[in-house]
């Protein structure tokens, strides 16, 4: 007889040896969930009565640097004309004196790419890590 069953086959006490992760990965979840809305209640700091101060410390905003290219293509620090070639030179101390300053660039729309991209260069050569360039709102 060839029928394939396991008593006719004399092996009626072999065991199965998959395990069935259904419900461990069931557990797991809902663990998880229950862990993920108990952990935000749990974080509860040390309590404290804090003294008042009379006026609170005023954070220290440093003034952004504006430098405009215009329409001629001449370069501005501020108000002040600078010359494009020698503008990484000029802001070299300001960038030392506070690298993390604001900086500013405003150029005329009708400035080519490259031209902006050269500013930019200048600026990142001075030691100025980021610049933000500025433009109008749309209508």
């Amino acid at each position: 007889m060839a029928s394939g069953t396991l008593e006719e086959d004399g092996e009626d006490d072999a065991m199965l040896s998959e395990i069935n992760v259904t419900p461990f990965v069931d557990v797991m979840l809902v663990l998880l969930i229950v862990f993920m809305v108990a952990a935000p209640m749990m974080m509860v700091g040390v309590p404290v009565d804090l003294p008042r101060a009379a006026q609170a410390p005023a954070a220290q905003v440093t003034q952004p640097l504006v430098v405009t290219l215009d329409r001629a293509g001449r370069v501005f620090i501020e108000e002040a004309e600078a010359d494009p070639e020698t503008l990484a030179t000029r802001l070299r101390p300001m960038a030392e004196a506070a690298p993390d300053r604001p900086v500013y660039l405003r150029a005329d729309r009708a400035q080519p790419y490259g031209e902006v991209m050269r500013i930019l260069a200048a600026l990142a050569a001075a030691g100025f890590g980021r610049a933000s360039l500025i433009g109008e709102a749309a209508p």
